[in-house]
C-alpha cells in the first residue's frame, strides 16, 4: 500500500511539473483556438517519445515540433547535463551559473516547440574526446540509473537518441549519451537494475530506439544516409495551419533560444526529411511509432472516451471555444472513474483540465506585493480570477496551502470581470532559499549531488509557493494551482513576471572570486551586505586562513528598509611571506542567526531573472609573479573576468570602447583582447589598422581565442580578414585534458624567462581545459613555444604563437586563460603576467 501511495504521489508530482514547471514561471501563455484544436487532437493519442542527447542546443528541435504539434504525441527531450562548461557568449558568467543560463533557454525553448524538458545530475566539465573519459567523471553507474529512472517514470514507447555511441559523435559527452541510453534501453524493465527506484516507479520497456542520424555537414540535406540496417525517413518540415506556421519555422524559433551560444538560425520554410536508424526493439517498415497502439485502446474501459472525443472534435467552433466545455466535463467525469494511477488516464484529465481553462479563458494569478522574501516573512499577495467568457463559472475555493489560509464561498464569476482577494501571508520559518536544487549542496567532480530521488530529472526546482483555485461547472469542481509570481510594468518593456524567490535573512557578497598576492602588501576585500527584510541588525567579519590578518575585526550594521545595502571594506595581509593560501569567508551574524551566502541574480532580456545564494567565499592565492606591465587596455570580447585577474596583478586596466579607441594608444603597456572579440565586436575591423599600427611602433597585443566561423558560437566568423601581422589560420585544435603534458619548445624564449621564469610546475593545477582553438598555418613569422596533447592524439603547437612586428610583439593564444584565472591558477597568472610585460622592462625595444 505504501508504494501504491508513493507511486501515486510521484505521477501527481510529474503532472504538475507538466502544468506549470515547464513553463517556469513566465508570463502565462495564452491559448488561441488554434491551440485549444491541437489539444483536442492530442486527448485521443496516448503514446511519448524520449529524445536524448548531451547537452542544451543537442536537441532536433524540428523533429521534436513535429512529434509534439504533428504526431500529438508526449515528447519529451532529456539533456544530460545543462551545459556548464559550454562557452559564453553574452557575458561573463562561467560554469554552474552557464548551467542555469542554458537551463533557462532550454526551458524558453520547450515553451515554443512544446515537449517537456528533463536533465540528469551530469555535469558538464566541458570538450570531452571520448566515452570512456565522460562517463567517468561523471560516475557511470549514477547517469545511468538517471537515465533509467527517466526511462521508468516517463514511460515512452519510443527512445530516440541524437548521437552514436562512437567517434562520429564528434564529442565524449555526444557519444556517452547514445551509448548510456542503448544501455539504459535495456535496463529499464529489467528489476535487478537499481531496484531502489521500484520504490516510485515500475520497471519500463519501451518498444524500439532509434538514432536520429547527424551527420556534420549534411544537416540541412534530405539525402538519405548511407547507413546500414533499417533506415526511416520522415519529413518533418510540413505546415500547421492551426498554429499558422511550419514546422520549420518553430523548430528554428525555438533554437534562436540558445542564445549563450549563439545559435540563432534562419527558419526553414521547406521539405525536410529526418532520418532514424532502428538500434533496438522490434522493426518497423516505415514509422517510428508503427504498430504500436497509441489511443485510448490502452486503457481499460475507456470506449466511452473515444466517442466524447470524437464529439468535441466535430463540435468545436474557433469563435465559440466555450461551447464544448459541457462536453469536456462530461468527458473530465467519465476519465475519473478509470484507474486514475495510470500515467496517461491522470495525464489526460489533466489535459481536460488545461482545455476547460483554455475554452472558458480563465485566468488564475496568485501575485506577491515583491519579489522576495524570506522564510517568516509576512507580506501581501493578491489571488485574481477572470472568466473571460460569458458562462456560469463559480469560484468556490482559495487555498494557500503552504502559508495556511482557505476560503470557501459561492462567488459567481462574472463575464470578463476580474475577482481579486487580498491575504496576508506569514511564511514558514521553514522554507528555504530559492537556490536551484542541483547548486544546494558540494558538486561530486562530474555529478551534482541530488538526494531526492523525485527531483532527478526536473529542470527547476518545484515552486516554494502556490495558490489553488477551486471552481464549479456544472456541479463539478476543478482546482487550478498556480505559482506565486511577482508581475511588474517595465516602460520599455511592458507587463513583465519573475519568480518569486526565498532569500536568506542577509546575504554577504565578496566582489572578487580570488584575492592573488604577489608580495606582502596588503589588498583592499569589499563585502557587499544586503538585507532581506526590514529590521535587519548584525554584524560582519571576514574569516582567514592562519597567518593572516585583517581589520577591521568586525563591522556593524542596521538596516530599516527591506533590500537595503551596504558595503564594507577590510584590509587582509600576510603576516609573513609563508602565509598560506586558503579560503576566506564573509559571515553576517543578524537578528539571532548565522549567514555566509552571497547573492547573485542573472539577468538577460530571453529568460526569467535567476538568483542564487552561492557561499561567500573567495580564494586567497600566494603567487610569486613579477608584473612590469602596469597600464593595460582591454577589449572586451563575448564576456570574461581576466580583466578583475589583471586588476589583481596590480595592473591599471582601462576597457577600450568606441571612444578609448580612438585616443592615443601609445601609453599601453599592453593591449589585451577579449575572448572571441574578433566575432563579437564589429569595431574590431575598423581599428585593426590602428591596433597593428600600435604593436609596430613598440606595443605589445595579446589576442585570446577566437573561433573560425561556422560552427554555432559565430557563424559570421572573423570580423576581420587577417587578426596578426603575418597570417594565420584559426583551427578547432583543443587540449581537452587539463593535466595534459606541457612540453616547452624555446625555454631561452623571452617570453618564458622574463619576469618569470616559467617552468612544467606552471602547468599544474589547470581547470577543465589547457585551450581551445588553436592557431594552424602560421608559417615561419611566428614561433609556437609550447606543444601538447590529449592522450593518444599527436602533439598540438598553436596553443600560443609569438611574433615580433617592428619593434613590439603580437601574441595570440587559445590557451583558456578565461577560465584559469578567475580560478586563481597561479602558473597562468605567470604566463600571462610574462604576455603583457614583455614589451617593459630593460629588454624592451619600448624602452
Amino acid at each position: 500500500m505504501r508504494n501504491f501511495l508513493l507511486l501515486a504521489c510521484l505521477l501527481s508530482h510529474l503532472l504538475l511539473s507538466t502544468t506549470y514547471a515547464q513553463v517556469p514561471f513566465g508570463k502565462p501563455r495564452l491559448a488561441t483556438s488554434g491551440d485549444i484544436q491541437q489539444g483536442i487532437r492530442r486527448l485521443n493519442v496516448l503514446g511519448s517519445v524520449l529524445y536524448i542527447a548531451a547537452h542544451p542546443d543537442d536537441e532536433n528541435t524540428l523533429l521534436l515540433t513535429y512529434l509534439h504539434n504533428e504526431r500529438n504525441l508526449r515528447t519529451a527531450y532529456l539533456s544530460l547535463t545543462r551545459g556548464d562548461g559550454g562557452q559564453n557568449l553574452i557575458g561573463s558568467e562561467q560554469g554552474e551559473a552557464v548551467g542555469v543560463i542554458r537551463t533557462q533557454e532550454l526551458l524558453a525553448a520547450r515553451r515554443i516547440d512544446g515537449p517537456e524538458q528533463f536533465f540528469s545530475r551530469a555535469y558538464d566539465f566541458g570538450f570531452s574526446k571520448s566515452t570512456e573519459e565522460a562517463v567517468k567523471n561523471w560516475g557511470r553507474e549514477q547517469v545511468l540509473g538517471d537515465i533509467v529512472w527517466m526511462i521508468r517514470s516517463y514511460q515512452p514507447d519510443v527512445i530516440v537518441t541524437r548521437f552514436p555511441p562512437d567517434s562520429r559523435a564528434g564529442h565524449g559527452h555526444h557519444s556517452a549519451s547514445g551509448a548510456l541510453a542503448e544501455e539504459a534501453f535495456k535496463l529499464s524493465n529489467d528489476p535487478k537494475a537499481y531496484p531502489e527506484q521500484l520504490k516510485l516507479v515500475k520497471p519500463w520497456q519501451a518498444r524500439r530506439l532509434f538514432w536520429n542520424i547527424f551527420i556534420p555537414g549534411q544537416f540541412l540535406s534530405n539525402k538519405k544516409p548511407d547507413e546500414a540496417g533499417t533506415v526511416l525517413g520522415i519529413e518533418t518540415g510540413l505546415y500547421n495551419p492551426l498554429l499558422g506556421k511550419s514546422y520549420g519555422e518553430i523548430a528554428a524559433e525555438s533554437r534562436s533560444q540558445h542564445k549563450s551560444q549563439g545559435f540563432g538560425v534562419a527558419a526553414n520554410r521547406g521539405t525536410k526529411v529526418d532520418y532514424l536508424l532502428l538500434k533496438a526493439g522490434d522493426q518497423p517498415q516505415l514509422d517510428l511509432i508503427e504498430g504500436i497502439d497509441m489511443s485510448w485502446n490502452r486503457v481499460p474501459n475507456s470506449e466511452r472516451i473515444q466517442e466524447i472525443i470524437y464529439q468535441l472534435n466535430t463540435q468545436f467552433v474557433p469563435a465559440q471555444p466555450a461551447s464544448i466545455v459541457p462536453t469536456l466535463v462530461t468527458l473530465h467525469r467519465e476519465i475519473s472513474q478509470l484507474d486514475t494511477t495510470q500515467l496517461y488516464v491522470k495525464a489526460k484529465r489533466q489535459e481536460v483540465e488545461n482545455l476547460i481553462q483554455q475554452c472558458l479563458g480563465l485566468v488564475f494569478e496568485a501575485l506577491p506585493t515583491d519579489y522576495a522574501s524570506t522564510p517568516g516573512g509576512r507580506l501581501d499577495v493578491r489571488l485574481t480570477a477572470v472568466n473571460r467568457i460569458n458562462f456560469p463559472v463559480k469560484l468556490t475555493r482559495l487555498r494557500l496551502p503552504q502559508v495556511g489560509r482557505d476560503t470557501t464561498f459561492s462567488l459567481p464569476l462574472k463575464a470578463n470581470e476580474q475577482a481579486s482577494f487580498t491575504f496576508s501571508a506569514l511564511l514558514p520559518r521553514s522554507l528555504k532559499p530559492t537556490q536551484p536544487y542541483w547548486l544546494e549542496s558540494p558538486r561530486n567532480k562530474g555529478l551534482f549531488t541530488v538526494t531526492d530521488q523525485g527531483l532527478i530529472g526536473k529542470a527547476v526546482n518545484p515552486p516554494a509557493l502556490t495558490a489553488e483555485f477551486t471552481i464549479e461547472l456544472d456541479g463539478l469542481a476543478f482546482t487550478f494551482t498556480r505559482p506565486w509570481l511577482y508581475k511588474y510594468t517595465d516602460p520599455v518593456d511592458g507587463e513583465l513576471y519573475r519568480n518569486f524567490e526565498i532569500r536568506p535573512d542577509v546575504t554577504a557578497t565578496l566582489t572578487e572570486p580570488v584575492y592573488a598576492f604577489a608580495d606582502n602588501l596588503s589588498k583592499t576585500v569589499e563585502v557587499i551586505v544586503k538585507g532581506n527584510r526590514p529590521n535587519a541588525s548584525g554584524s560582519v567579519w571576514l574569516e582567514v586562513p592562519a597567518g593572516w590578518r585583517v581589520s577591521p575585526s568586525t563591522e556593524a550594521f542596521t538596516f530599516t528598509d527591506k533590500f537595503q545595502e551596504q558595503r564594507f571594506t577590510f584590509t587582509l595581509m600576510p603576516l609573513s611571506s609563508s602565509a598560506p593560501e586558503g579560503k576566506l569567508t564573509a559571515v553576517v551574524m543578524a537578528n539571532g542567526g548565522r549567514f555566509s551566502s552571497g547573492l547573485r541574480t542573472i539577468s538577460y532580456p530571453h529568460i526569467p531573472p535567476q538568483t542564487l545564494f552561492p557561499p561567500a567565499e573567495a580564494k586567497v592565492e600566494r603567487l610569486n609573479i613579477t608584473v612590469r606591465a602596469k597600464n593595460v587596455g582591454y577589449i572586451a570580447g563575448a564576456g570574461d573576468e581576466v580583466p578583475a585577474a589583471l586588476r589583481q596583478m596590480g595592473c591599471t586596466v582601462t576597457m577600450l570602447d568606441e571612444a578609448e579607441l580612438t585616443k592615443d594608444l601609445s601609453r599601453y603597456d599592453a593591449i589585451v583582447v577579449g575572448i572571441r572579440a574578433y566575432n563579437t565586436e564589429d569595431r574590431l575591423k575598423f581599428y585593426q589598422e590602428k591596433l597593428l599600427a600600435y604593436v609596430q611602433k613598440g606595443g605589445t597585443m595579446v589576442v585570446q581565442y577566437a573561433t573560425p566561423g561556422g560552427g554555432g558560437i559565430s557563424q559570421s566568423g572573423l570580423k576581420v580578414s587577417q587578426i596578426g601581422p603575418y597570417p594565420f589560420t584559426i583551427g578547432r585544435d583543443r587540449v581537452a585534458e587539463e593535466d595534459a603534458p606541457v612540453s616547452i619548445l624555446n625555454p631561452s624564449h623571452v617570453l618564458l624567462n622574463r619576469p618569470n621564469k616559467i617552468t612544467d610546475e606552471d602547468f599544474r593545477g589547470w581547470v577543465q581545459e589547457r585551450g581551445i582553438y588553436y592557431a594552424v598555418d602560421y608559417g615561419q613569422a611566428y614561433e609556437s613555444l609550447f606543444a601538447m596533447n590529449d592522450t593518444g592524439e599527436a602533439p598540438k603547437l598553436g596553443s600560443l604563437i609569438y611574433t615580433a612586428y617592428g619593434r613590439g610583439h603580437f601574441i595570440y593564444t587559445g590557451l583558456s586563460f578565461f577560465r584559469q584565472l578567475p580560478n586563481g591558477v597561479p602558473g597562468a597568472y605567470r604566463l600571462f603576467a610574462n604576455l603583457i610585460s614583455i614589451g617593459t622592462g630593460p629588454s624592451s625595444s619600448r624602452n
